[in-house]
């Protein structure tokens, strides 16, 4: 089941027929039954024009070097400022890396425009797994996240993350929250692709087995000091990583897929 935001409420979708739901969207994330309630006797309406970002009152963080592709990427970038056993530590390490991404009014959602940084020269889209989690803790569903970063400015030093990271456009989630009562299985695939001039000028993909860490123990070490009222969004990491000379242009269209969740689209500013 998939749940969209509307501005007056929410909706299901459920065997492909949309279902509308009068509960408030940041009531709904945190409602203390969900399931029930889903299952309940809804309306039936037709497809909206346009549907709100997911990220409403929520905060939206982010783990790293969660797969063996992005430790690489990392130290590759860092490698001439020392960063380098930096990263690989952190890969194996016992505590993630967890940091925070954007409030609610950095968060776009479908077809938003997320921005590359004016004094960054190496820009990239991360296409990423996206925890769905309620103000209890409790994983509740899955979206899907792009965490815009800027390579170079890490690159240059691992003290500069939350510059790379955190800007205005930098984040986009969506297009729905897909409920699920268990963890996605390891095959389910993430795919990405850019496209520039109506040509793709890359693809790639992976799988979710190839995070390195259950999603219940990065929920678990997000929550262990911090309290969400509105519950958090958590990006789980990347695992497709573009080579070095590549860099996002404005105009370019970004397209990230988990085929359980759908195409989350946006276009460079």
């Amino acid at each position: 089941m998939k749940l969209y935001h509307l501005p007056n409420g929410a909706c299901l979708e459920h065997h492909e027929r949309l279902f509308q739901l009068p509960l408030p969207w940041d009531d709904l994330l945190n409602h203390d039954n969900l399931a029930d309630y889903l299952a309940g006797n809804h309306t039936e309406i037709s497809r909206p024009d346009a549907f709100l970002p997911v990220a409403s009152a929520q905060e939206v963080w982010a783990a790293g070097v969660t797969y063996l592709r992005s430790k690489a990427a990392r130290m590759e970038e860092s490698a001439s400022v020392g960063g380098g056993d930096f990263y690989d530590r952190v890969y194996d390490a016992p505590r993630p890396e967890l940091f925070f991404k954007a409030g609610p009014h950095r968060s776009l959602g479908q077809g938003g425009r997320v921005r590359i940084r004016r004094d960054a020269t190496w820009n990239v889209p991360e296409p990423e797994l996206t925890l769905v989690i309620n103000k209890r803790g409790h994983i509740i569903g899955y979206s899907i996240g792009n965490d815009m970063s800027s390579r170079d400015i890490e690159g240059e030093n691992p003290l500069y993350l939350p510059q790379a990271k955190v800007y205005d456009g930098s984040c986009a989630i969506g297009p729905c929250v897909l409920v699920a009562s268990g963890p996605l299985p390891g095959s389910t695939e993430i795919r990405m692709e850019i496209q520039r001039q109506n040509s793709a000028v890359f693809t790639g993909g992976t799988t979710v087995d190839r995070i390195k860490r259950p999603f219940p123990e990065l929920a678990e070490y997000l929550y262990r000091e911090l309290s969400f009222p509105m519950g958090c969004f958590l990006l789980t990491g990347t695992g497709i990583v573009p080579p070095n000379e590549f860099t996002l242009q404005s105009g370019d269209a970004i397209r990230i897929t988990i085929p359980p969740i759908g195409t989350l689209e946006n276009t460079v500013a």
